[in-house]
Formats: C-alpha cells, sequence, structure tokens
C-alpha cells in the first residue's frame, strides 16, 4: 500500500478548524482509492505556542518535518497574541526559506456551484505561477536618520537562477495545460529588475517553441484578470506581483475562502508545503462556520503534487458538486456550517461522478 507522511500544522484560528475536516477529506479519498494511505504527525506551532515558548516552532522544527512528503498547513496569525511580522518570520516564512520552496502555484478557476462577482466570467481557468523566495519580498534594505530627513530603502533582488526556475516551471505547466504563458512585467517604469526579467523570460521561452507567450504590464494585467480572464492560461510573475495577482484570481472565483496554494520544492531536498490561500480569520474562530473549501482544495492540490491525478480530479469534482447542490457557508451565500459541508464533499468522493 503506498503510504504519504504528512506534517500536519493547523497553526492559528480557524487552520485549527478547517485543518481536521480536509483530513477527514483525505482519509476519505484514501479509502475510495483502495491503495494508499495518509500517515498524519501533528505539531502545534502557532502565536499559542509562540505565547508559551517566545518562538513559533522548537528550534529543531526544521529537522523534525524534513522527512515529511508534504506539510499540511492550515493559517498562520493571530496580531492579539504576537505581532503578524513576528508569527510569519517565525513560521511560514522559516518553512518556506528553509526547505527551499522557491515557487508557489495558485490557481484561479470559475468552478460550478460558484457564483463569480464577475458579469461574464466565461469558465476562466488560470494558474499563478510566483517566485516565492526574492523578488520585492527581500529583505535587504533599511533605514537611516530621523524627522523630515529619514531614508528608507527596500531593495529587491533578482537572480537569474531564481527568474529562471519560475519561468521554466511555468512553460513545463503550460504544456500540461492550454499552452500558454503570459509574463506580468513592468519594464517600462521599474528600470533595472523588470527589463531583466524580459530578457530572461524571452532566452527560457526560446526553448519552448510549442507555447505561446506574451508579456503584459501588472497594471494592464491586472485589469485583464477582471475583464478577460478566459484569454489567460498560466501567469509567470514576481513574487510582489504574483502575491497581488493570486488575491484577484481568488476575489474573481467569488471567495478568497476557497483559494489554495502550494509552495514548491523543486531539487527534492525538503518536502513542499500546502496552504489555503486565506488567512486565520480570528474573529470567526469557534463559530464553525469557516470555510473549508480553500483547504480542501489545497488537498486536491497536494495529491496532484503526489502524481495521484486521477484521485486529485475525484476530489474536485467532489468539491464542485457540493457547491452545485447549494451546500455551502455563509461567506458565498450558503447557510451550511464547516462541518456539513465537509460531510457532503465525503459523500460526493464516495460516489464519484462517472
Amino acid at each position: 500500500m503506498k503510504q504519504w507522511d504528512l506534517a500536519v500544522i493547523p497553526g492559528d484560528g480557524i487552520g485549527k478548524e478547517v485543518v481536521p475536516e480536509a483530513l477527514r477529506v483525505l482519509d476519505a479519498v484514501a479509502e475510495v482509492h483502495g491503495g494508499m494511505k495518509f500517515n498524519y504527525t501533528h505539531y502545534p506551532w502557532s502565536s499559542k505556542y509562540y505565547v508559551e515558548h517566545s518562538m513559533m516552532m522548537p528550534e529543531n522544527g526544521l529537522d523534525l518535518i524534513s522527512q515529511s512528503d508534504a506539510i499540511f498547513l492550515g493559517a498562520v496569525g493571530d496580531p492579539a497574541l504576537v505581532p503578524d511580522h513576528v508569527s510569519l518570520a517565525g513560521l511560514l516564512l522559516k518553512i518556506r526559506r528553509g526547505f527551499e520552496q522557491v515557487i508557489n502555484v495558485r490557481p484561479a478557476k470559475q468552478l460550478k456551484g460558484m457564483v463569480s462577482p464577475l458579469t461574464d466570467p466565461r469558465n476562466f481557468d488560470i494558474m499563478i505561477v510566483r517566485e516565492n523566495s526574492e523578488g520585492e519580498y527581500s529583505s535587504i534594505g533599511g533605514r537611516v536618520h530621523n524627522g523630515d530627513d529619514e531614508i528608507v530603502v527596500q531593495n529587491a533582488v533578482f537572480t537569474k537562477k531564481g527568474v529562471s526556475r519560475v519561468m521554466e516551471y511555468a512553460f513545463k505547466l503550460a504544456k500540461q495545460r492550454n499552452g500558454h504563458v503570459t509574463s506580468a512585467t513592468k519594464s517600462n517604469g521599474i528600470a533595472h529588475s523588470m527589463p531583466f526579467w524580459d530578457e530572461v523570460f524571452a532566452e527560457v521561452s526560446s526553448g519552448f517553441s510549442e507555447v505561446q507567450t506574451n508579456s503584459i504590464h501588472i497594471d494592464a494585467l491586472s485589469a485583464f484578470f477582471i475583464t478577460r480572464p478566459q484569454t489567460l492560461d498560466v501567469v509567470v510573475a514576481s513574487n510582489l506581483f504574483g502575491d497581488i495577482l493570486s488575491d484577484i484570481g481568488a476575489a474573481i472565483m467569488g471567495s478568497i475562502g476557497i483559494a489554495p496554494a502550494g509552495n514548491i520544492n523543486l531539487n527534492g531536498k525538503y518536502p513542499s508545503m500546502f496552504e489555503p490561500v486565506h488567512g486565520s480569520a480570528p474573529d470567526i474562530y469557534g463559530r464553525g462556520i469557516a470555510n473549508p473549501i480553500g483547504q480542501i482544495w489545497t488537498a486536491k492540490m497536494m495529491l496532484d503534487h503526489f502524481g495521484e491525478m486521477e484521485m486529485g480530479a475525484v476530489l474536485m469534482d467532489a468539491i464542485e458538486n457540493t457547491l452545485q447542490t447549494g451546500i455551502k457557508t455563509g461567506d458565498i451565500g450558503g447557510t451550511a456550517n464547516t462541518k456539513e459541508v465537509t460531510d457532503a464533499i465525503i459523500a460526493a468522493v464516495h460516489r464519484p461522478e462517472k
């Protein structure tokens, strides 16, 4: 029997509610599959853990989870307990950087049963491939002087290696989809990093002659997500641009509560990490109304990562079938609670569409 070892980190807020629900779904998938088993090791790392231990994870935390096949994360952050920049740096970013998870992948797709805020969404299906380790989120920079003379410098860092690998990933992904890659750029306003980005994009694209390409400035591309999302297939972007575009993608799907993400390690040295896009939402924690679909769709992305594409498709169908029956949480117009949505998805997994 094929077994997958998962490091499970529910984290904060609604992460502690939706992660157990998603694990129930994974167990249902394993039961239907018949030749698959998930082994879970749970870690209580969170803002509460920080209050008790003055750290978001133990010193040997990365070692503890390094041998897992993947990391299944809920949400990080509870500003009532720990400032966000402390909780993120101590857990989420520590794992991303320590495990060289250099690419972030986020789908934006018109789901059956979801009402998009777009008047005519035209069945869009976009995959956003975001550089996840450098770019505009570099920590290089500083502040000097005080008062009116204060100066702040924030440096964006782009390397040939980092830019090339995210673009190569995007092109390989496009070959499995609709054969088109759009590059998010801003070379008409950012004088150094974006012309460099464009040059590397042209260089990498020369090795994928079967894939169509175009480059669009980030301001126009953001508008295209709203006005013509059906024209987009794979979008490759820098750290900041990809972050912005993926939130727009979640918005046009109808809710950030359903959006999943994968942080991908390419060299095989460390596990990849899968997490929903939504935050910890401490304002609704404990009420049983959190939308579990973002976490469950994240599980589908993890199945695909493991090569279990057939079961990933079964799970995606189960999500959409549940939405189409009207079983939804309140944030997307329904009346069901977290458990009721999960129960419906599990029932749909057990009766996959033929």
